[in-house]
């Protein structure tokens, strides 16, 4: 039987891992969940700035 509780010790821990990963991994909308398309957009909008000639001269 005590066989038994130290193998379910690291089936325990592998499921509470997999539960923390999806939870760690998942979209929101709030303030943290940026989607991949606003994070391309704002790249090209600052690199299009970067490559422009400077206003001053």
């Amino acid at each position: 039987m005590s066989a038994l509780v130290w193998l379910l010790i690291p089936v325990a821990g592998a499921v509470v891992a997999a539960v923390w990963s999806t939870w760690a991994t998942r979209r929101s909308n709030g303030a943290r969940g940026v989607r991949d398309s606003a994070g391309v957009e704002g790249y090209e909008a600052f690199r299009a700035a970067m490559e422009r000639a400077p206003a001053d001269g």
